[in-house]
């Protein structure tokens, strides 16, 4: 009997289901980190006589429609595409 997940021409794999707490935590830190670090160094000089709470709130003004719009709908869709290559292991039936 084929494997339920298998994928054949007639039928298409099972779409990726939501990422676990632990995968959507780590692809927030995937986006998140680099694009605070970037949006810091490129505006430093600009942001260095601000107060923290002001650069805190620039910073996230700016980090945050990025990773919202921009990065984590590529992130969900590079899982969905690896998972949906990978085999998934058999559940007792």
């Amino acid at each position: 009997m084929p494997d339920q997940d298998t994928a054949t021409p007639d039928r298409p794999a099972r779409p990726a289901g939501p990422p676990t707490k632990h995968q959507l935590a780590l692809m927030i830190w995937l986006c998140v980190f680099p694009t605070l670090t970037l949006i810091n160094l490129t505006l430093a000089d600009w942001l260095r006589p601000m107060s923290p709470v002001l650069r805190t709130f620039v910073l996230a003004t700016i980090a945050v429609p990025i990773v919202v719009y921009g990065l984590m709908p590529q992130l969900h869709r590079i899982r969905s595409r690896i998972l949906a290559r990978s085999p998934r292991p058999n559940h007792a039936r």
